[in-house]
Parts: structure tokens; C-alpha cells; sequence
């Protein structure tokens, strides 16, 4: 995607336009309209995000086969978080309001069961950028959005 005056500060616009130059990490799974990548700055590993791969800001602003696609994806990567982590249940959430990350994309955050119970539901976000819950190293989350793919596409 080339970048304009609106994407060229966007994050996820410019990793977008890495494509297929990317990490596993930062490419779980991809489509014309969605690139999957693991959330940086997280205490837990397996937590993802669902972006779409052109600058978009609301839901409003979606095309229809972007829609169409959107419920698909949630529902296929909860099933492949389920698999991969033995997570109990997942978490979406979107609100796209983080400095720099204001660019639609939905969290899918694998809920463990043994995640203590003041970190679920909306608590799970103070696992998110706390140095008190550091981020997994890149081999672990490139390891796991291998496993991921896997169980999204039936092959590496």
C-alpha cells in the first residue's frame, strides 16, 4: 500500500506495507482485506490483532467485503487460539484509540484459565504495556503465530 500523508505515521500501515517481508509474528495470517499479527507490549503470549490491511479508522468505514470477512476471521482465530494455547475462552475487543495506533484493529486475547481473576475481562488490558508483565521474546511469539497459521491454513 503506498503511503499517503494519512498512513505514512500509521504503524500498522507500515508494517503492512512489509508484507510478505514480515516476521511470523507479524504476519500470522493474511488476506486481500486482513493481516493477523501477535500484539507487541503484552504479558501474554498469543494475544492478537486483526488489521486491516488498507487505513481505516472506524468500523463505519469498512467496505462490505472487508464486513463480510471481519466475523469469519474472529471466529476462526478464537478456534485457532483454543487449539494452540488451551485457553479457556478469548477476548475480543476494539478500540483504537492508543497514540499512534488509532488505525482499526480488534484484540483477540486468549484468556488462560488459570489467569488470575482481577486480570479477566477489561482487567486483562493491564496486561498490556506494564513492565510488570513483560512481553514473551520474539522467538516465542514467532513460535507460536507458527502454530497459529497451522492451525488457520492446515500448513506453515
Amino acid at each position: 500500500m503506498p503511503a499517503d500523508s494519512t498512513t505514512a505515521a500509521c504503524y500498522s500501515c507500515s508494517q503492512t506495507a512489509l508484507l510478505p517481508d514480515l516476521p511470523p509474528r507479524e504476519s500470522v495470517a493474511v488476506d486481500e482485506n486482513w493481516r493477523v499479527a501477535h500484539a507487541f507490549g503484552t504479558g501474554l503470549l498469543g494475544w492478537l490483532v486483526l488489521v486491516p490491511r488498507r487505513h481505516v479508522t472506524t468500523i463505519a468505514e469498512l467496505t462490505a467485503q472487508e464486513a463480510a470477512a471481519l466475523g469469519g476471521w474472529q471466529v476462526r482465530l478464537s478456534q485457532a487460539l483454543t487449539e494452540v494455547t488451551g485457553c479457556s475462552k478469548t477476548y475480543l475487543a476494539q478500540f483504537s484509540e492508543a497514540p499512534g495506533f488509532s488505525h482499526l484493529h480488534f484484540h483477540l486475547v486468549p484468556r488462560p484459565a488459570e489467569l488470575d481473576p482481577q486480570l479477566r475481562g477489561p482487567g486483562v488490558f493491564a496486561l498490556l504495556g506494564n513492565p510488570a508483565h513483560p512481553e514473551p521474546d520474539t522467538e516465542a511469539m514467532d513460535e507460536v503465530a507458527r502454530r497459529l497459521r497451522v492451525s488457520l491454513l492446515g500448513h506453515p
